[in-house]
């Protein structure tokens, strides 16, 4: 099922970090764009706002929690793209409840509502997260779940949600699982916009947390493409969990090793105690097997972390981009 460049689909969260790039992939691979925004006072499209594709988009604002909204936005759409959620793990702990509302509930609005109006394929978005500490590597799709903070108990959640509206209704759920995208426009609550933001702020220490946990990065760039790849896939991915990574893995200390390295910075690092996890809530350990998306697509990653970082490195490291960030505060 090889797409054709007119289906109409629908992106939800939109306006955030891989969303945003996703939205403009898909302009300029020839799709017609439904942009989901959340609705905010301030008329803001959040990274929507400074992008010369919005024009080509049909930008709606509103929030998944609505059923009704779901409802309106999904109709006469193909391909659903959904992203909307809250993400920051530090601020589950704070508000377990909001999560709850919008990753599990507002999962189940938009599978309601993609369901009622006939959508071909449904992209659900997950996390690795949901893995927990790897109990083996590389982590395959049938690596148990563990649920080490609210965040990622509401994505597993979310996506059983997902999966029910598969098995029991037939709506042609695809879950795509990405690991730890990064790039231009992340939030600097993420640990590689942390490192690369307060070095070009000019600071001389810089404070992380736990620094041994390995990671498993994806140029944001890469993880779009693969959303693409599963939407453009056969009937194979349907009723799927695939991992969207790069089959390798790196530890924050060499992370950071190798930003300096790039950045030319003598930056020493302390440990900032407010930016760690409780200790039985910490993933210490996620590398992800890509081998099935690989064998369902022809997707594979076109990025090494060297030359993802230096994409990301130039971005953050122009002024009017830097200003939008607060270098001398934590971002939970």
């Amino acid at each position: 099922m090889k797409t054709s460049v007119n289906r109409r689909v629908l992106v939800t969260g939109a306006d955030g970090f891989i969303g945003s790039h996703l939205a403009e992939l898909l302009v300029q691979r020839g799709y017609q764009v439904r942009a989901l925004v959340q609705y905010n006072s301030f008329n803001s499209w959040g990274w929507l706002d400074s992008s010369p594709l919005a024009k080509e988009m049909e930008v709606i604002a509103g929030d998944v929690r609505d059923p009704f909204l779901c409802d309106n936005i999904c109709a006469d759409i193909d391909v659903v793209f959904h992203l909307a959620a809250l993400i920051a793990i530090p601020y589950s702990y704070q508000a377990p409840n909001s999560y709850v509302e919008t990753n599990v509930n507002g999962t189940l609005n938009m599978c309601q509502a993609a369901l009622k109006q006939g959508v071909k394929r449904f992209i659900q978005t997950s996390t690795s997260e949901i893995y927990g500490t790897a109990r083996y590597v590389p982590i395959d799709e049938q690596h148990p779940s563990q649920p080490q903070s609210p965040y990622s108990a509401s994505k597993i959640a979310a996506d059983a949600m997902a999966l029910s509206y598969f098995n029991a209704f037939q709506l042609p759920v695809t879950i795509a699982r990405p690991f730890n995208t990064y790039g231009p426009r992340q939030s600097a609550r993420a640990v590689i916009p942390s490192i690369i933001i307060q070095i070009a702020a000019g600071r001389e220490r810089i404070e992380l947390g736990d620094v041994s946990p390995t990671r498993d990065f994806n140029y944001v760039a890469d993880t779009c493409a693969g959303f693409i790849a599963l939407a453009e896939a056969g009937h194979q991915v349907v009723g799927e969990t695939i991992n969207i990574a790069s089959n390798d893995e790196i530890s924050v200390a060499d992370t950071l090793a190798l930003i300096k390295q790039l950045m030319r910075s003598p930056v020493e690092f302390i440990t900032d105690e407010q930016r760690l996890r409780p200790a039985s809530s910490e993933v210490f350990r996620l590398w992800g097997d890509n081998q099935k998306l690989r064998s369902l697509s022809d997707w594979q990653p076109q990025h090494s972390l060297a030359q993802g970082l230096q994409q990301t490195i130039d971005w953050f490291s122009q002024p009017q981009h830097l200003a939008r960030y607060k270098a001398d505060q934590y971002n939970v």
